[in-house]
């Protein structure tokens, strides 16, 4: 059902937008990409870069939101809470401030700062005793102060706000392919890397204790889950910008749908949700107010903001 829905959405993303195109007109163009008509440059050059990058974003923060609530038995986890918003964004600004003109470095330095970030908190996280609260508050303190930092370079170099606001909302216009490569191949072997784990990932809710006498090793186990979802997100920062409550809200759902807490299930079903959203996002914000475009990141913020109420609320319910 869920491959089939994330299908449908691809195929709405290839036929919609500001110039609409057949089914026919999409298949033909897809069958053959030399093609020099019209519609076949649009699928090739716009919209297939659009939905793949949509697609691998998606992906790529699903799966670090459900590894992320995974390692630290926390269901209000997202790539926020290990700094991957807060150390792109600072790095992006860095960047711009030391090079302005480096532009198709940008996502580079996005990931490298992102994941340098995460790496830190996980340093921090495991000399402090590696506990699921220890890295939660590791993440926070970090985030806070690489958000203040990328506030006060902001402040001092003020021709940097369109760029970084940009960045900051989550979109992918403009992506190439040339630009996805890299990423998609990190975040396929992330993802086939965790399933590989997932097995022993489903322990780490029985408590640190009881999975030591069953002979693994919870912290290094846990270390390894932080450590691939930071790449995992870091990845998709890196050219989709800052997408938010995507990482919060699909593994949520994707344990609704799927009824069970094996991760080995609920992987491919966040990855396949997760691409599936951003997708839709994406298509709304083409059509909504063609020709204009509204960024995917607004529109998972305004799905997202009303589900995290939602998702306070029924906790709060429970205590």
């Amino acid at each position: 059902m869920l491959i089939g829905l994330t299908a449908a959405s691809v195929l709405l993303g290839l036929r919609c937008g500001s110039a609409e195109l057949t089914l026919r007109q999409v298949l033909d163009g897809l069958l053959h990409p030399g093609a020099q008509t019209p519609q076949s440059q649009i699928l090739w050059v716009v919209r297939l870069p659009h939905v793949a990058a949509c697609l691998l974003a998606g992906m790529g923060l699903a799966v670090s939101g459900q590894l992320l609530q995974t390692a630290t038995n926390n269901p209000l986890a997202g790539p926020n809470i290990i700094g991957v918003n807060a150390g792109a964004g600072f790095a992006m600004v860095l960047a711009m401030c030391l090079f302005p003109m480096a532009y198709r470095w940008l996502p580079l330095m996005a990931f490298a700062g992102a994941f340098a970030c995460t790496l830190l908190i996980v340093l921090i996280a495991r000399r402090a005793g590696g506990s699921r609260v220890t890295i939660v508050l590791a993440g926070v303190a970090v985030s806070t102060l690489l958000s203040a930092a990328t506030s006060l370079l902001r402040l001092r170099y003020p021709d940097l706000a369109v760029s970084y606001t940009y960045f900051s909302v989550g979109g992918v216009s403009g992506v190439t392919f040339s630009q996805l490569m890299l990423p998609a191949v990190l975040i396929l072997v992330v993802f086939f890397a965790a399933m590989l784990l997932a097995g022993r990932l489903n322990l780490l809710c029985l408590g640190d204790h009881l999975v030591h006498s069953l002979g693994v090793r919870a912290k290094l186990l846990r270390t390894l889950a932080l450590v691939f979802a930071s790449a995992s997100a870091a990845a998709a920062v890196s050219f989709a910008g800052l997408l938010g409550f995507v990482g919060l809200m699909i593994p949520h759902i994707s344990r609704r749908l799927t009824g069970t807490s094996d991760v080995r299930r609920l992987l491919p079903a966040a990855a396949l949700l997760g691409g599936t959203l951003v997708v839709l996002s994406d298509l709304l914000g083409r059509v909504l107010f063609a020709p204009s475009e509204i960024p995917a990141g607004i529109i998972t913020a305004l799905l997202g903001a009303p589900f995290f109420f939602v998702l306070l609320l029924q906790r709060r319910n429970r205590l």
